[in-house]
């Protein structure tokens, strides 16, 4: 990893460095999606990450496991759950309604949603608790609240410990969870993978 013109500043190499260890931690990216995710990111720094190493984690995905045992059931109850979905709030959001639509095109009906973005994988590995956002698609309050109680259940159902006072103005926090997701090939998450586990369990 070095720049085509010119030494590195110290703080660009530490915010670079922090990056590629997050994204690798997050367990959702192989090794050339990250170093895709990195050029892209910092592509006016005139960086050449083609020498860049990057080691995949090794978690065994003990807790990852129990979280994605419930975003899979929750599909039974037309709550389509999203793993890694949008950088934020506002991009999660939007990415919903977005699959919302895409279900509702091909003859299928969500009730709801929920998700955690990227930036709650960030605070999962450094903080060791995750947030869940959830809500329907009608800006239903009463409804909205059903659906967080029915993911909060289910979340308990796997033995995750829930923080939240049933609001819909709060998201559900499970506290502590240690974030131990391993990268895996063979599995589609975010919304292309909630797509189809949802269609899945609705046919």
């Amino acid at each position: 990893m070095k720049r085509t013109s010119g030494k590195m500043d110290p703080d660009l190499v530490e915010e670079i460095e922090y990056m590629k260890d997050l994204l690798a931690k997050s367990g959702f990216f192989s090794v050339d999606e990250i170093i895709e995710i990195l050029e892209d990111q910092f592509i006016e720094e005139d960086i050449d990450f083609t020498d860049c190493e990057v080691s995949l984690n090794d978690y065994s995905s003990e807790n990852f496991s129990k979280l994605e045992n419930a975003f899979h059931k929750l599909a039974s109850e037309g709550i389509v759950a999203i793993h890694n979905c949008g950088y934020d709030i506002e991009e999660g959001v939007a990415d919903a309604f977005e699959l919302y639509v895409h279900l509702n095109n091909n003859k299928f009906t969500a009730e709801g949603f929920c998700f955690y973005t990227f930036e709650d994988i960030e605070d999962a590995i450094f903080d060791g608790n995750l947030k869940i956002t959830f809500g329907d698609f009608e800006n239903d309050e009463d409804k909205a609240l059903e659906i967080g109680k029915t993911v909060a259940g289910y979340l308990k159902n796997e033995n995750l410990n829930i923080d939240w006072n049933e609001s819909v103005n709060n998201q559900i926090e499970i506290n502590p969870f240690i974030w131990d997701k391993g990268y895996n090939e063979e599995k589609e998450y975010e919304i292309e993978g909630a797509y189809d586990v949802f269609v899945k369990n609705r046919c």
